[in-house]
């Protein structure tokens, strides 16, 4: 346990980021399954309504620090590439 109040006050702050990182990249995982299981139906339209949704999620991630931008970028992409395909 931290001795000093500016390691203890650290610690509550890497907690707050923890939790507030954990439901949001949970939030865009599983927006994520509902594009793959609307690409997985060749539905077109669903899935370009939840792509939105999706890249502008991952884009809130990547700016917060919560998502590297290039893993944001990636899978933005082959996302985009998969309903392209449809």
């Amino acid at each position: 346990m931290a001795n000093h109040k500016s390691a203890k006050k650290r610690i509550k702050q890497n907690e707050t980021r923890r939790v507030s990182n954990k439901w949001k990249t949970t939030r865009v995982r599983t927006q994520i399954k509902k594009l793959r299981e609307a690409i997985e139906a060749k539905d077109k339209e669903t899935a370009t309504t939840v792509f939105k949704a999706v890249q502008s999620l991952v884009a809130k991630l990547a700016k917060s620090s919560a998502l590297r931008k290039d893993t944001a970028s990636r899978k933005t992409s082959r996302l985009a590439t998969q309903i392209a395909k449809l």
